[in-house]
């Protein structure tokens, strides 16, 4: 999975509402280019508030009907490893939020692991069945397909998907799919994605509202290593963007001015 790495791009909205929604208008975009080039888009999801915000502002959007949506593959880039239709599950947010109001195909919804589903009270072994669905799916013997845009919600301690700081997943340099217990976020039991897998994306959008993000949002733009700062290690293949509103973006490093919003 070597790829070239990509200066990040920060975009800043003047709050969470308007990140939410250009968000939204920007993935259509996105996910019209890609199956107007190859006839299918990929997308992978996230949770958290500004992440279920985009779907819910896509759903609302006229715009959504541009995409042909029987014709988007749905991943996650995480997932808490909890009974199907649990109201803390990123699937169910998201279904709730979008995938129930558009055409969606079943087949190209690909949650993670429920711990009431076929594996049983074993997140390892979902981790294991994730990764072997991303395989099937890749081309060319990869091992995760090329996603067209990777969403991330970006945490307080600069966390992406369920990858914590200084926490195991983060040494993983094989493994595209992990289990992860003892997260420092309820619940403590949860599914994610890697790094190597994320960096298969041709766009990665990290997206962060409110002050909180500030300093996190800081430190993955200051060349921290990824060990300490997850943040810091999501990067796309062709293009990174940091979606932000103003009080995110309220810590900058040098180099990174507040641009006018776009």
């Amino acid at each position: 999975m070597s790829r070239i790495v990509t200066p990040p791009t920060v975009v800043v909205q003047p709050d969470a509402d308007l990140l939410a929604k250009a968000a939204a208008a920007r993935l259509v975009t996105r996910l019209v280019d890609a199956q107007a080039l190859r006839g299918t888009a990929s997308v992978v999801l996230t949770g958290g508030g500004i992440g279920i915000a985009v779907l819910e502002q896509l759903a609302l959007s006229p715009a959504r009907d541009a995409v042909d949506w029987s014709r988007v593959d749905v991943w996650w880039g995480d997932e808490r490893f909890l009974p199907s239709g649990h109201a803390d599950r990123n699937e169910t947010q998201a279904r709730r939020a979008l995938l129930d109001h558009v055409p969606v195909s079943a087949e190209r919804v690909h949650p993670m692991a429920a711990s009431d589903g076929a594996d049983g009270d074993d997140p390892e072994a979902g981790a294991r069945r994730y990764a072997d669905e991303l395989r099937e799916a890749a081309e060319y013997g990869d091992p995760v397909p090329v996603f067209d845009v990777c969403l991330l919600g970006v945490g307080p301690d600069a966390h992406v998907a369920s990858l914590f700081p200084e926490r195991p997943a983060m040494y993983e340099t094989e493994r595209t799919v992990v289990a992860v217990h003892g997260s420092p976020k309820p619940p403590p039991v949860r599914i994610s994605l890697t790094l190597p897998a994320i960096r298969s994306a041709r766009e990665v959008w990290l997206l962060a509202a409110g002050e909180a993000k500030a300093h996190a949002v800081r430190l993955a733009l200051d060349k921290a290593g990824p060990v300490q700062v997850p943040a810091a290690g999501a990067r796309g293949r062709s293009r990174t963007l940091f979606l932000l509103d103003r009080a995110a973006a309220g810590a900058l490093p040098p180099g990174f001015s507040v641009p006018g919003t776009a």
